[in-house]
């Protein structure tokens, strides 16, 4: 009998010291420890130990294999919370409750920028996210003509774990690209709309390229539109900027032999669109590619300050550059 009581005595300590929280630093303050991948558990207890985290790895692991059954405990970098239980801390690290971190994707990168903008944001290399978007096969369903996921790399902020697979990430991204097609595409096309979605993606990416406001997006897509439905070129600089940089020789600057290029991405001298996406379009532009404005619009002109100006006629369109290229620049060189 008294054995009894007294090993029911020492269950209610062990777990009254298994569930207080203890603090390793003032309250509140936090800590990250990253478990290794391939690490044991008890090498990851002892670890949790030293750094001052974990009362005891010895409690710990008595904890972890004579309660739970001895589940592994996995690998990753987690923040922990000061104070903080022995039970807890296993419980972290038994779900894999990983940090995440933050890594916002905007609207226009190219295939390559956005590698760079994972890169910087300490993903991994931009190598290696270049070769992961190099696959086409995530979106193979939608776009079987694709090349690679240029123009499906949703724009969006993400949370992602530390050494998250280039792959992953990828499947991620193309995945919120499924779901702003479902919403923003889909459901406000025409019944009667015969375009496929790579056109559509398309003609979005050059909509990202060319509009700066919200309610202009509408009226470029219906600019390129109204273009493509009289066969005319679409004269739109993005698409030469995008092969520029494509061959490596874009420097910032559009000068009139790149104009003159006989280039697939030659707009100006190639009619219909370019051979595929030039860069990743938001929401707000794949929208205005489903639903063009009902216009008769055929040109646009830059106002200079983010705006444009709109015309259905190459006279009125000749005025619109005269006021607001040659006649604007022209006071603001004297």
């Amino acid at each position: 009998m008294l054995v009894a009581v007294a090993l029911g005595g020492a269950a209610v300590w062990l777990q009254r010291r298994l569930e207080t929280p203890r603090a390793f630093a003032a309250p509140g303050a936090a800590r990250t420890f990253v478990a290794e991948p391939g690490e044991s558990s008890r090498t990851i207890l002892e670890r949790l130990e030293r750094e001052g985290l974990l009362e005891s790895a010895l409690l710990g692991r008595v904890y972890l294999s004579r309660v739970l059954g001895d589940p592994p405990l996995q690998a990753g970098e987690y923040r922990f919370v000061s104070p903080v239980s022995t039970v807890e801390i296993v419980r972290v690290l038994r779900a894999g409750e990983v940090v995440t971190h933050p890594v916002t994707i905007v609207e226009g990168l190219t295939l390559l920028e956005t590698a760079e903008a994972l890169e910087r944001a300490g993903f991994g290399s931009r190598a290696s996210f270049a070769a992961a978007f190099g696959d086409p096969r995530p979106i193979a369903a939608l776009d079987s003509a694709a090349a690679n996921l240029e123009g499906y790399l949703f724009p969006d902020t993400y949370r992602f774990p530390r050494r998250t697979p280039p792959a992953a990430v990828t499947e991620a991204l193309v995945a919120r690209f499924r779901l702003a097609w479902e919403r923003d595409v889909a459901t406000r096309r025409d019944a009667g709309d015969a375009r496929g979605p790579r056109e559509l993606v398309i003609l979005a990416s050059l909509v990202e390229k060319e509009a700066r406001r919200p309610e202009e997006r509408p009226l470029v897509a219906a600019v390129y539109a109204n273009r493509l439905r009289r066969g005319m070129g679409l004269y739109a600089d993005p698409t030469i900027i995008y092969g520029l940089k494509l061959a490596g020789r874009w420097d910032g600057n559009l000068r009139r032999s790149d104009l003159e290029e006989d280039s697939p991405w030659n707009s100006y001298r190639r009619a219909g669109l370019p051979p595929g996406p030039i860069c990743s379009p938001g929401a707000a532009s794949l929208a205005a590619a489903a639903r063009p404005a009902a216009v008769d619009y055929l040109y646009f002109v830059s106002k200079n300050d983010g705006s444009h100006v709109f015309s259905a006629s190459l006279g009125e369109h000749n005025r619109n550059v005269d006021v607001w290229q040659k006649q604007y620049f022209r006071k603001r060189r004297n």
